[in-house]
């Protein structure tokens, strides 16, 4: 009599923790119907720091007379910067960079002058409206005899943006925002609620050109992944 109670009761138990085991399964798929959003945030900034090298180049057969010559243009350089508000210490000169033609091997072209020298003067400055204004005023120099060289790719100028700590709270705000209306709107269109975040990540923070003829205007962009809880 006693085993058989016990078997009585020992299913009664399975048939309990069966019970519970079914509703914890259901609350659990309850609990893991999420949506998936993204939220987006972009800004138009002006570039605050820019790095300007100025090129220009002299050619001649006498190394010592067209030293002197690319010395006598850097300082006239030089002065016309200073002259026009760039800051001294923003001011950074490069050794002459000299090739001599007779010393190139595999150049068939004889070339009309002995020696080619390219002078790079760099101005890296946080005053970006100023070097955009003397990039117009090239005529002047040209004037003192100092042609500006920017067919050379490898002295290119180089805008950048580096206030991205002042915006970075109310971009991730603003994107953390728009996930949440487009998970509202998710939940609206299912016939569900929106519950609790479940997880949430945020991307990294990206600057570019606006576009290749504005490259001192920059855009900045920052997507954050958010997962939201559904409920009926």
């Amino acid at each position: 009599m006693s085993r058989i109670r016990e078997a009585v009761i020992l299913a009664l138990a399975i048939v309990g923790l069966g019970a519970f085991l079914y509703n914890a399964i259901i609350d659990v798929k309850d609990r893991d119907r999420v949506v998936n959003v993204r939220g987006f945030a972009e800004r138009e900034v002006n570039a605050d720091y820019v790095i300007w090298p100025i090129v220009f180049k002299e050619a001649g057969n006498n190394l010592v007379s067209l030293y002197e010559t690319v010395q006598s243009k850097t300082e006239t350089l030089e002065k016309f910067l200073l002259e026009n508000g760039i800051a001294k210490e923003d001011i950074s000169k490069a050794s002459p960079d000299i090739t001599d033609t007779d010393s190139e091997l595999y150049n068939s072209t004889k070339h009309p002058y002995r020696y080619l020298v390219a002078m790079v003067v760099t101005v890296a400055t946080k005053d970006v409206d100023k070097v955009r204004e003397l990039m117009g005023k090239y005529g002047e120099l040209l004037k003192q005899g100092i042609a500006i060289s920017e067919s050379d790719y490898r002295y290119r100028k180089i805008y950048s943006f580096n206030g991205l700590k002042e915006i970075k709270p109310e971009m991730i705000e603003e994107a953390n925002k728009n996930a949440h209306i487009a998970a509202q709107k998710f939940a609206k269109d299912s016939e569900s609620k929106l519950g609790k975040i479940k997880t949430a990540t945020q991307g990294q923070f990206s600057i570019e050109d606006r576009d290749e003829n504005t490259p001192f205007v920059k855009k900045v962009r920052v997507v954050t992944s958010v997962q939201y809880y559904l409920k009926d």
